[in-house]
């Protein structure tokens, strides 16, 4: 395909950080714009089946990262990875895919977000991919690329894992590249936090927002969340009410004891101003 391009290892616009790993790609296949020496990358990965906490937590760490100039890089598989790229290009900010296929639009996997991966180029990302065109994906094509998203990253985020998620191989790549390791901690009793609770055992830096990312790459967040309102009593109720969690729309009426009618209307209208999201099955978080 004539947007899909070539970089050799020897080339000077291959990646520096990848060419230090042992195991790097003798030739790497790349739609959009390569990462640049200077960029700051962090990596943003988890399960396929994330929780509303997970969703959540994803969407406002990414997203207030990108808003620092961050580059978030993932490996665009449903889940966690999808929610990282799409808070992005949602802010027409910059992220990098790994994929474990070939970038024609036949082989990328997950098909569904074939828009998404358009979306990436358009805001000034990058596909990138150790496979020439054609190549599906494998069992064994999709861990190997974990190695190249920890490799190009500054740190590595997990978000939420299960005990053998394939988000824990990019952890342990982490640790063999000497990248900083970052985990957000979960319920004791979440399958999704065993993973990341187990990180933060044996060392990773506890994230319970974005500013601990930051610190550690001695950076100073430069905006500040705004306080967000609605236009009625009612939709400040539901605000309310979102702040502390993403929510289920019968939570929703519990909580602001209002009627499922006037719920109903004034989430619609609070998604359409932007000021929460849907994040599916009838779950609402702050946007």
């Amino acid at each position: 395909m004539k947007d899909i391009k070539i970089v050799k290892i020897e080339s000077e616009s291959y990646p520096e950080s990848l060419k230090k790993i042992s195991d790097a790609p003798k030739v790497l296949y790349y739609k959009g714009i390569l990462p640049s020496k200077d960029e700051k990358i962090i990596a943003v990965v988890g399960t396929r089946r994330p929780s509303p906490y997970g969703q959540q937590a994803t969407i406002q760490i990414a997203g207030e990262l990108t808003n620092e100039n961050i580059t978030i890089i993932s490996g665009m598989a449903p889940g966690i990875d999808t929610f990282a790229h799409k808070i992005c290009v949602e802010k027409q900010k910059r992220t990098i895919a790994v994929l474990g296929t070939g970038l024609d639009e036949k082989s990328i996997y997950p098909q569904q977000n074939l828009e998404l991966s358009r979306k990436i180029i358009e805001t000034g990302g990058c596909l990138i991919s150790e496979l020439k065109e054609g190549t599906h994906g494998s069992k064994f094509t999709f861990p190997r690329r974990n190695r190249i998203v920890s490799a190009l990253s500054a740190g590595v985020l997990v978000v939420e894992a299960k005990e053998k998620s394939g988000s824990l191989i990019t952890a342990n790549y982490a640790k063999k590249q000497n990248k900083k390791l970052f985990a957000i901690p979960g319920p004791i009793f979440s399958l999704n936090s065993a993973g990341p609770n187990r990180l933060i055992k044996e060392g990773a830096k506890i994230v319970q927002g974005p500013k601990d990312i930051l610190n550690e790459l001695n950076l100073v967040q430069s905006k500040k969340q705004k306080e967000i309102f609605g236009e009625t009593s009612e939709e400040n109720l539901i605000l309310k009410a979102l702040k502390e969690e993403a929510l289920y729309i019968d939570k929703i009426i519990e909580k602001t004891n209002l009627g499922a009618s006037t719920v109903a209307t004034s989430l619609a209208l609070l998604e359409i101003s932007g000021k929460i999201r849907h994040l599916g099955g009838n779950t609402y978080s702050l946007n």
